[in-house]
C-alpha cells in the first residue's frame, strides 16, 4: 500500500460525487421498485457495460474459475447485500440521512482492518478521529424530526448495510493481485445470481408498473453509481488500501446533503449541520494521522 496522492484523492473526491448522489436516485427507484428487485435491476445494468469493457480490453472474466467462492462471497457481501438492505433503508428515511448514516463505514472498516491485516492497524489518534466522526452519527438519533418511532429501524437497516460493505472490501484484498475490471465483473455477475431467485419468488416483479423517472434513476444507479464507481473503488481499494478507500464515506454525507435538498426537497434540521461538522472534524484527525498506514 502507498500514500494517497493528488491523483488517488481525486479519485476518492469523485467516488464520492459519483455515491453520494446514489441516495436521492434509489429514493427515486423504490417508488416503482421494490429493494430485492431494484438490486437485481442495478446490477444487471452493471454487468452490461462491465462485460463489454472486458471483451474490448480481451480480460479473461475468473466468475466461474478456481476461485469462483471468493468472487461468489465478495458478490453477496460487497454488491448483494447492502444494495437491498441500503434500498429498504432509504425507502423510509430522507435520502441524505441514508448518505450520512454510510458515514459509520470507517469505524467498522477500521476494527476489521484492525483485526484481519497487517498494515493497516489502529492506532490511538486515528480510532479518536474514527469515533468523533462516529459520535456525529450519534447525534442524529436525538433528532425526532428525521429520525423518530416510525423509521429508526430503517436507519438502522442502512448502517447494517454500509457495514457490509467493509466486510466485502475486506474480502476484496484476497484479490488484489487480480485485474480490477475482472473482479468487478465477476463480483457483479455473482450478486446477479444471488439476488435473481429472490426477486422472482419474493417480490414477482412483473406486476409492477415503474414508471420512466424510476428506469432513468435505476438505469444510473446501475451503469455510473454501481459499474463505474465500482472500478474506481476497487483500483483505489488495492492501490491505497481499506482504511483510505472507507474514508469516502466521510465525503458522501456532503455531496448526499446538496443532492437530498437541492432535488428532493427534503427538510434539514441544524442537528445534520452540527453532525456533519463532527463528522468533519473526525475527518481532519483521522486523516493528519493516517499518514503511512498504507505504504
Amino acid at each position: 500500500m502507498r500514500e494517497a496522492n493528488t491523483f488517488d484523492l481525486s479519485l476518492l473526491i469523485l467516488l464520492a460525487v459519483i455515491w453520494g448522489s446514489s441516495f436521492f436516485n434509489i429514493k427515486i427507484a423504490t417508488y416503482s421498485y421494490e429493494p430485492i428487485t431494484l438490486a437485481l435491476v442495478r446490477v444487471i445494468f452493471a454487468s452490461i457495460p462491465l462485460l463489454i469493457l472486458c471483451r474490448f480490453k480481451k480480460i479473461k472474466i475468473e466468475a466461474f474459475s478456481k476461485n469462483w467462492n471468493w468472487y461468489a462471497l465478495i458478490g453477496l457481501c460487497n454488491i448483494a447485500i447492502p444494495f437491498v438492505l441500503i434500498a429498504i433503508g432509504t425507502s423510509k428515511i430522507n435520502s441524505y440521512l441514508a448518505a450520512i448514516l454510510m458515514s459509520t463505514t470507517p469505524l467498522s472498516g477500521s476494527i476489521l482492518a484492525h483485526i484481519f491485516t497487517k498494515d493497516e492497524k489502529l492506532s490511538f489518534f486515528k480510532s479518536l478521529g474514527v469515533l468523533i466522526g462516529f459520535s456525529g452519527i450519534i447525534l442524529l438519533f436525538f433528532d425526532k424530526v428525521i429520525i423518530n418511532s416510525e423509521n429508526y429501524i430503517y436507519a438502522l437497516i442502512t448502517i447494517a448495510g454500509s457495514t457490509f460493505y467493509c466486510i466485502g472490501g475486506l474480502l476484496t484484498l484476497k484479490l488484489r493481485k487480480k485485474k480490477n475490471e475482472n473482479v468487478t465483473t465477476s463480483t457483479t455477475l455473482w450478486s446477479v445470481i444471488f439476488l435473481l431467485p429472490f426477486s422472482l419468488i419474493i417480490e414477482t416483479p412483473w406486476n409492477s408498473s415503474p414508471t420512466l423517472v424510476s428506469t432513468l434513476s435505476l438505469l444510473y444507479l446501475g451503469v455510473v453509481a454501481t459499474g463505474f464507481a465500482w472500478l474506481i473503488r476497487f483500483r483505489i481499494l488495492t492501490v491505497n488500501g481499506l482504511v483510505f478507500q472507507t474514508q469516502v464515506a466521510y465525503l458522501i454525507p456532503i455531496f448526499g446533503i446538496i443532492f437530498g435538498y437541492f432535488l428532493m426537497d427534503e427538510i434539514i434540521t441544524w442537528r445534520v449541520f452540527v453532525s456533519l461538522a463532527i463528522i468533519l472534524v473526525g475527518i481532519n484527525i483521522f486523516k493528519r494521522y493516517n499518514k503511512g498506514i498504507n505504504k
